[in-house]
């Protein structure tokens, strides 16, 4: 009856927009959001190739507390171009992870939450995406010397190039059994290598391999939790008040390039051989 009552009861984050994320996670009240759509800041460049430029870029970013804690908030709209990120939303990200590391320096214990629902860099904005990525990974290294950033990847977009190697960076990451996690998106693997290879609608293989579940795992997420608003916030809250001393996954580079080198190529990868590998029971 108690899972029934929870189930009643929950409420779906992955069905949330990204203010409405945002909204879900900080304190009740605390709320304030960063140039929000009246500062009508937008990407400059998508009107000139016929796309109608949302006024914030597609990214909602908010100050506000966590527990009570001081805490900023960035969540990607993937609703908005598949949540991919330009000149615009990408400052928008770097600049306030600057900011909350600039708060530490400043005696205020500021945390970052990074809701990743994105493609990676946006196409149209080409080079300037990978700028504006590479400043948000360059930030997410700094903060983390402070205070943890999480990253949480919820669906249904999943995260995919150049964010994903964010996400990777991220102090902790959560995610749930709709999330995928991956560096490139199963239609780019489709068209480099074939459908034989990769058949990007063939949906229970993909979830299979960069799915949440599997990724999880395989260690590539600290955490698996339900689609369920509170139960992300509960999950966020525990992780501050007791972050643990494991070190991030960028630090543990050497265990994860000895096994790249163990990989076969040559048979079809299935989710099992792939966990085997990363769970240590593959010779």
């Amino acid at each position: 009856m108690s899972d029934l009552n929870a189930l009643l009861h929950s409420r779906s984050f992955v069905e949330l927009g990204a203010r409405q994320r945002v909204a879900a996670l900080l304190d009740r009240g605390s709320l304030r959001e960063l140039l929000d759509p009246f500062a009508r800041i937008k990407s400059p460049w998508l009107e000139a190739q016929g796309i109608v430029a949302q006024a914030d870029d597609g990214v909602v970013v908010a100050k506000g507390t966590l527990g009570g804690r001081p805490a900023v908030v960035a969540a990607i709209e993937g609703n908005f171009q598949g949540g991919s990120l330009g000149e615009v939303g990408g400052a928008k990200i770097a600049g306030a992870l600057e900011l909350a590391a600039e708060d530490n320096r400043n005696g205020i214990p500021t945390c970052a939450v990074l809701l990743l629902e994105t493609g990676g860099v946006r196409l149209q904005e080409a080079n300037l995406g990978l700028a504006a990525i590479a400043e948000v990974q360059a930030a997410i290294v700094e903060l983390r010397q402070y205070r943890p950033v999480i990253g949480v990847v919820a669906g249904p977009v999943g995260c995919f190039g150049g964010m994903s190697i964010a996400a990777a960076l991220c102090s902790h990451l959560l995610a749930t059994r709709e999330a995928r996690l991956g560096l490139n998106g199963p239609q780019v693997i489709e068209q480099e290598a074939g459908i034989e290879e990769y058949d990007s609608r063939d949906r229970p293989f993909i979830w299979s391999l960069t799915g949440g579940e599997q990724r999880f795992a395989c260690g590539l997420v600290d955490a698996y939790v339900a689609d369920d608003a509170q139960a992300i916030r509960e999950r966020l809250l525990g992780i501050l008040e007791g972050p643990g001393d494991a070190p991030p996954r960028s630090r543990q580079y050497r265990r994860f390039l000895d096994l790249l080198g163990r990989v076969d190529t040559r048979p079809q990868a299935d989710a099992a051989a792939v966990r085997a590998l990363y769970q240590g029971d593959q010779p």
